[in-house]
């Protein structure tokens, strides 16, 4: 199958990816879009863990307050340069992770943050905790097909930079 200019646009604007790299992907899947999302995928993550170990200074701090006002969250998410702080897409990134630590209430960043005495208390499996109390382990509310961390290493590979979440807080009237 040809790929056509519309083609390679469209996988441009699910994926991020550049021109040269979009049209090549399609030809090697002749034109089958989801085929190629995964291969862009598989490929922003291979990308995503060679940037994990940048410092990651910069950034932004994100509020989500819900409407009626007795539920917030607070995120700090860095990243590597103002430049990409200020874009949309990190911009983005960081409401939903505001959005979702509202939603989901997590009660650690990461499994290093969990003392082994909370998981004993608790009677689950350890993955399962994980799963229901540490962020980056969580599933995306806006996407069941996501966890967090997968969600980062994507904005990773999209935006070309570290993205750290550094911390967060959420508040709710009468807790």
């Amino acid at each position: 199958m040809p790929v056509t200019i519309e083609m390679v646009k469209e996988l441009r604007q699910r994926t991020g990816a550049g021109i040269k790299e979009v049209k090549e992907i399609l030809e090697q899947t002749d034109g089958n879009m989801e085929k190629a999302i995964e291969i862009l995928r598989e490929r922003g993550i291979e990308a995503a863990a060679k940037k994990q170990t940048r410092e990651a200074s910069d950034g932004r701090i994100e509020i989500y307050v819900h409407p009626g006002s007795r539920l917030a969250a607070m995120v700090e998410v860095n990243c590597e340069t103002d430049f990409v702080a200020r874009t949309d897409d990190f911009i983005s990134l960081t409401r939903d992770l505001a959005l979702h630590i509202a939603a989901t209430n997590p009660r650690y960043l990461t499994t290093e943050n969990v003392p082994a005495a909370v998981i004993a208390e608790s009677g689950m499996p350890a993955e399962k905790f994980y799963e229901e109390h540490v962020l980056l382990h969580q599933t995306f509310v806006k996407d069941p097909s996501l966890t967090i961390q997968d969600k980062i290493k994507e904005g990773i590979a999209r935006m070309g930079e570290n993205i750290v979440v550094r911390r967060f807080v959420r508040f709710e009237v009468g807790e």
